[in-house]
C-alpha cells in the first residue's frame, strides 16, 4: 500500500507571500511543501517595478493602515504589519547583500534586478529545507475530521498532479486574478468557497481607466504624454486624492495617479483632475494677457506641456486667439477647466493590465494574528487573495511579507 507523504504545512502558490511564508516556516523546523502550477516562481516579483521590484515602502504607517490599504476592514492588516515592518524586510535584504535605492515617496527598489529578491526568497526556502513541486496542480483538497493517527486535530489530504500529500496545515497564497498571462488563476477563491469562507466581490485594482471611443477622441492624440497632476474622486466626505504623474493613452488614462485612484473609483463616478496643480492659472493667464500678444495656446504651453496646451485651446473658439484679445471670462473659464477637468470613465483595462485584485477572502473570516480561518482549523489565507489591497509603491509586497510571516509563526510545529 502506498504511503502518502506527510508535511507539517503545504503552501499553495509560489509568489511573494507563499515563498516568504514557506522559507520562514521551514526555518522554524517545519517540514514544508510549496507547490505551484507554474514552472516558474514569483513572476509578479520579476515584472514589478519595471523589473527592479519595488519591494517595500519606508513611509508605511503601521499604526494607521487605512492610510495605505483598501478593503472592507483595512485595520485587519495592522497586527501583521506592526509585527513585521518594512525595516524588518530591509534588514533581510541587507543581510543578503542586495543593493537597493529609494526612488521617491518611500519606495524602495533593487538596484540591479527583481531577480535578486527572488533569489533571496529561494535562498530562504533552501535554508528552511522547503520542498518545492513545480509545475504541480491541485486537483482536490479534503478535510479529514481526524488525523491519520486518529487524533481529533483534523488534517487535510491534497490530491496533486504529482500525487497525494497529507498535512496538518494548508496555506493558500495563490494571489489574485490580475495579469493572467503570468499564471493568475481563481484557485484561491474556489478553495475559500469549498470551505464556506465568505468572499468580498473582486475587481481589478491599480488599473488604467478607459473612456468611450467618441468621447475620448479629442484626447487620443495626447497618447504618450505624461505630466504631474492632482486627481480625486468621491464625495467631499469620502474624497480621495493623489498627487502623482498621469499618462494619456489611446483608450484613456494611466500612470501612477490613475492606478492609485482606480482602487477608490466606483463605476459611474466622475474624476476631477487638476492638470496644473503647482500653478496659479487665473493669475498666470491674466499676467500673460497684460504683457503678451501670443496665441493663448502658446502662453499656456509655458504652464503645461505644449501638446496639452494645443489640444485644450482647440476645445473652444474663444481660446484660439491672441491672449491679449481674450475676455477675462474666457480666460477664467480656461483656468477653471484645466484646474478641474471633470470626466467619467466608462471602465478599466481589466485584469490583463491590473497590478492587483481588489476584494477576496473576507477578513472577518480570518484571525488577524495568524491568518487562519476561524471556522476551518488548519486553513490559512495570505497575501493578495485576502481582501486587503495596498497602494502602488511597495505596499502590496509588504502585506505579502507581513501576512506570510504572521502565518509562518502561527503554523503548528512538528508533533
Amino acid at each position: 500500500m502506498q504511503t502518502i507523504p506527510f508535511f507539517d504545512a503545504v503552501i499553495i502558490g509560489a509568489g511573494a507571500a507563499g515563498l516568504f511564508c514557506a522559507g520562514q516556516a521551514g526555518q522554524r523546523g517545519l517540514k514544508v511543501l510549496l507547490i505551484d502550477h507554474s514552472d516558474k516562481v514569483a513572476e509578479k516579483i520579476r515584472i514589478s517595478g519595471g523589473g527592479r521590484c519595488n519591494f517595500t515602502n519606508r513611509d508605511l504607517d503601521v499604526r494607521a493602515p487605512h492610510k495605505h490599504f483598501v478593503g472592507q476592514n483595512p485595520q485587519f492588516c495592522r497586527s501583521a504589519l506592526s509585527r513585521y515592518t518594512p525595516a524588518d524586510f530591509i534588514a533581510l535584504v541587507q543581510k543578503h547583500g542586495i543593493p537597493f535605492h529609494e526612488k521617491h515617496k518611500g519606495q524602495l527598489f533593487a538596484d540591479r534586478s527583481a531577480e535578486d529578491i527572488i533569489q533571496m526568497l529561494l535562498a530562504e526556502c533552501e535554508a528552511g529545507q522547503v520542498k518545492r513541486w513545480q509545475p504541480c496542480s491541485v486537483k482536490n483538497i479534503a478535510f479529514l475530521a481526524s488525523g491519520a493517527d486518529g487524533s481529533s486535530a483534523g488534517s487535510y489530504q491534497i490530491d496533486t498532479s504529482q500525487g497525494p500529500v497529507h498535512t496538518r496545515s494548508v496555506v493558500v497564497a495563490t494571489g489574485g486574478l490580475s495579469i493572467p498571462k503570468i499564471g493568475a488563476t481563481d484557485l484561491g477563491y474556489r478553495l475559500a468557497q469549498q470551505f464556506g469562507i465568505p468572499l468580498v466581490e473582486r475587481r481589478p485594482g491599480l488599473v488604467p481607466l478607459t473612456f468611450d471611443g467618441a468621447g475620448w477622441q479629442p484626447y487620443a492624440q495626447l497618447a504618450g504624454l505624461a505630466l504631474p497632476v492632482q486627481i480625486s474622486t468621491g464625495s467631499k466626505k469620502e474624497r480621495m486624492a493623489f498627487d502623482e504623474d498621469l499618462l494619456f493613452t489611446h483608450r484613456g488614462l494611466s500612470g501612477p495617479a490613475v492606478l492609485q485612484i482606480s482602487s477608490y473609483w466606483c463605476e459611474g463616478a466622475p474624476l476631477a483632475v487638476n492638470l496644473a496643480p503647482t500653478v496659479d492659472l487665473p493669475e498666470a493667464l491674466q499676467q500673460a494677457k497684460a504683457r503678451s500678444r501670443k496665441l493663448i495656446a502658446n502662453e499656456l504651453a509655458t504652464l503645461v506641456p505644449s501638446r496639452l496646451a494645443d489640444a485644450w485651446a482647440q476645445r473652444e473658439a474663444e481660446w484660439q486667439r491672441p491672449v491679449n484679445e481674450a475676455s477675462d471670462k474666457a480666460l477664467a473659464k480656461l483656468a477653471e477647466q484645466l484646474a478641474r477637468w471633470e470626466l467619467t470613465p466608462t471602465g478599466t483595462e481589466g485584469y490583463k493590465k491590473a497590478e492587483v485584485t481588489l476584494g477576496g477572502v473576507d477578513t472577518k473570516a480570518l484571525s488577524q494574528q495568524t491568518m487562519e480561518c476561524k471556522a476551518q482549523p488548519g486553513l490559512y489565507f495570505i497575501g493578495e487573495v485576502v481582501d486587503i489591497t495596498g497602494w502602488l509603491g511597495g505596499y502590496n509586497f509588504q502585506w505579502a511579507w507581513a501576512s506570510g510571516m504572521a502565518c509562518a509563526q502561527a503554523l503548528p510545529g512538528p508533533q
